[in-house]
């Protein structure tokens, strides 16, 4: 029977914020670039994605988490979001990969 199988499956994974686990402190924002064909449209939105931190606390994975957005928001949310730092994350002392969802806003008053 192989020990620790399990417990290290589950540090590999990334911890999901809530509960005990406090969402990353950012360190350095991004803000996005608007869209010029979503600006000359007069078009506002806001795109929430999911996004995986890693233990160095940068951007390892983000996506759209709603069918709803245009793809030239996602696309711009996307790249600044990958841009942002993180505070890593201690679980026990120990830096550990997490997953929390994050809203990047377009408004034309921006």
């Amino acid at each position: 029977r192989p020990s620790g199988t399990s417990a290290a499956a589950a540090a590999a994974a990334p911890v999901r914020v809530g509960g005990n686990i406090r969402a990353p402190r950012k360190l350095h924002d991004v803000r996005p670039v608007y869209p010029a064909s979503m600006r000359d449209a007069g078009r506002e939105g806001v795109v929430p994605l999911e996004a995986i931190i890693g233990r160095d606390g940068t951007v390892t994975s983000v996506r759209v988490v709603s069918a709803q957005v245009h793809p030239d928001f996602a696309a711009a949310a996307m790249d600044a979001v990958r841009e942002w730092r993180f505070a890593p994350t201690l679980l026990n002392g120990e830096p550990v990969e997490v997953v929390m969802t994050v809203s990047v806003s377009f408004k034309l008053s921006d």
